[in-house]
């Protein structure tokens, strides 16, 4: 089986990236236990139909896989939450700044307040980069 490329994996929608959130977290789940998680904390739950629907639209499009080998079935992310992360955040800089990784950054820590050790290794993060372009 070939590996798919990131670029060639379907964006998650907002509602599926909450389902991945609770898968990322599980590790993996029947529809049962992903529904118990996700309606944790939640002032209005989904219903049971609603995430097996979903989970079976984010299986076709390549964000989760499923072991039809066990019963219940048994849902997990097709991709780690950090390649996810690394994917919306490549096509939000493309898309909104140009490319910039820099106009990117600089938007984030102007929308929401960093803490010092967020700063600081931000600051890290930087120093490194720089150091490899020299």
């Amino acid at each position: 089986m070939r590996k798919r490329r990131e670029s060639n994996v379907a964006r998650p929608t907002d509602l599926e990236l909450s389902i991945l959130r609770v898968i990322w977290k599980r590790g993996r789940g029947s529809v049962r236990e992903i529904l118990q998680d996700y309606n944790s904390g939640r002032a209005e739950g989904a219903g049971y139909t609603t995430i097996l629907k979903m989970l079976q639209i984010m299986t076709e499009k390549g964000l989760v896989e499923r072991d039809d080998t066990v019963r219940p079935q048994v849902y997990s992310a097709a991709q780690s939450q950090d390649q996810t992360q690394r994917q919306l955040v490549s096509d939000l800089l493309e898309k909104a700044f140009e490319g910039s990784a820099k106009q990117l950054v600089m938007q984030a820590l102007s929308a929401k307040a960093a803490s010092e050790a967020e700063l600081a290794q931000v600051e890290r993060l930087l120093d490194r980069l720089e150091g490899e372009e020299k």
